[in-house]
């Protein structure tokens, strides 16, 4: 196991363990946040833990091309019952995926010091957040990493009404050209959209300009 001090350095992603994590400390600066997701590294800790950095293998992902929508799913958008923007409301976005209740943790992994780096990222055009509305009021959306190079780096999506956290990710990608969004980890919810396991070494591979 790696500990990180405030030097701006990761160890080799092959270096993490069976469950994928790689090392414990550093901080949540903007430059180790971008060198991390260039790297295949994500930070996802409970706010009772240190910092905890990983890099699991297979990775979940998503493939644009192989997006599943179902005809339920596809009625809901025909009937536009949600207006959908992007960067209209990040913070906002961030704020709500802290809030919501999420089986099998006690508490969240979207500490007060994350809702402020990520929203730094997003200033600084590497954060992107998608906003579900329904009569002005703000009932779903995602946020992720933007590397700029074909891959968006899925973070966190609520619902606060049925299929609208589905919306979010529906709508960006069919209005989007990205070559893959990274899912992290396993969830029956992307599953269902056609999201799958890929190795470690093929994921790299798309992170690479």
């Amino acid at each position: 196991m790696y500990y990180l001090n405030q030097d701006l350095w990761f160890p080799n992603v092959n270096e993490a363990s069976d469950d994928g994590l790689l090392a414990i400390g550093g901080d949540l600066s903007v430059d180790r946040l971008i060198l991390a997701y260039n790297s295949g590294i994500f930070p996802w800790f409970e706010s009772e833990e240190p910092l905890l950095w990983w890099s699991p293998d297979p990775r979940f992902v998503l493939f644009p091309e192989k997006l599943k929508i179902s005809k339920s799913m596809k009625k809901i958008l025909r009937n536009k019952t949600f207006t959908v923007t992007i960067n209209h409301a990040f913070r906002e976005v961030v704020e709500a995926c802290a809030e919501v209740k999420r089986n099998g943790q006690a508490g969240t992994w979207i500490t007060q010091n994350m809702i402020v780096a990520y929203t730094e990222l997003h200033k600084k055009g590497y954060a992107k957040s998608v906003e579900v509305w329904k009569n002005s009021e703000l009932v779903g959306g995602l946020y992720g990493v933007d590397l700029n190079n074909g891959v968006f780096c899925g973070e966190s999506m609520f619902a606060k009404e049925s299929n609208a956290s589905k919306v979010a990710l529906i709508n960006f990608i069919q209005n989007t050209n990205y070559q893959l969004i990274d899912c992290q980890i396993y969830t029956n919810h992307l599953e269902s959209l056609g999201a799958e396991d890929i190795s470690r070494d093929v994921f790299l591979e798309y992170l690479t300009p």
